[in-house]
């Protein structure tokens, strides 16, 4: 799937239907992402709007919107893809999947964590798509970053004392090897159920988390989390 040449799809923004927040990180990934292309995963349109941007693409059932919303972005330049109600993936699911199949390399995500825990859940579940291996790619909250690591080294930047999360989303993640984190693991085994991966702290930038099988959930919040 390619995009018009003057829009490049490296770099994507979506904004999923959650509310208006502020906060340093989401200001910082609206300064990062001042070239990336805009999707709006149905109602996160009016989240885009929240923020000053212009939605390139809008994806979904557009059940969030009204028929006035819709024309008004339509004559704005977007793009509206229209799916049916009654359909296998979400919203979300359906923007990460064309902003991949697009060639994105980098894609985060304003407006996935919110009030409704089965969304929230399932929009983290997202982050272990097959689709998004070897894509950067990050739900963000005002204070906290949520991301997926695969078998490998991985290395995390931050500050010192952030809190750092390590949450098996297999079940279980062997040969678990850390480096600057005050909690070391050395050759260790997390496993699905129990909460020995909660709250670890950043010692020093980067650090290293590597490990040879499963999926880790990265939980980074800014500073000593409460």
């Amino acid at each position: 799937m390619k995009e018009p040449p003057h829009l490049s799809t490296k770099r994507v923004l979506i904004f999923a239907n959650g509310q208006p927040e502020s906060g340093p990180l989401l200001d910082r990934v609206l300064t990062e992402a001042a070239e990336a292309c805009v999707i709006a995963a149905d109602g996160g349109a009016r989240l885009a709007r929240h923020y000053g941007l212009t939605v390139q693409r809008v994806i979904g059932d557009m059940d969030s919107l009204t028929p006035d919303e819709l024309d008004a972005l339509a004559q704005a330049g977007a793009d509206i893809q229209r799916h049916p109600e009654e359909k296998d993936e979400t919203d979300l699911e359906l923007a990460l999947l064309w902003a991949t199949e697009a060639g994105a390399e980098w894609i985060r995500i304003i407006g996935g964590i919110g009030g409704r825990f089965d969304q929230t859940l399932g929009n983290v579940y997202l982050l272990a798509l097959p689709a998004l291996v070897g894509c950067d790619v990050r739900l963000v909250t005002p204070t906290q970053e949520i991301y997926v690591l695969r078998p490998g080294v991985n290395h995390l930047h931050g500050q010192p004392d952030d809190t750092i999360s390590l949450i098996p989303l297999s079940t279980s993640v062997t040969g678990i090897h850390t480096d600057n984190l005050y909690y070391p693991l050395d050759n260790e085994r997390l496993v699905l159920g129990p909460a020995r991966g909660i709250s670890n702290v950043l010692v020093a930038s980067p650090a290293q988390v590597s490990f040879s099988d499963g999926l880790l959930l990265v939980v980074h919040t800014m500073g000593r989390a409460e």
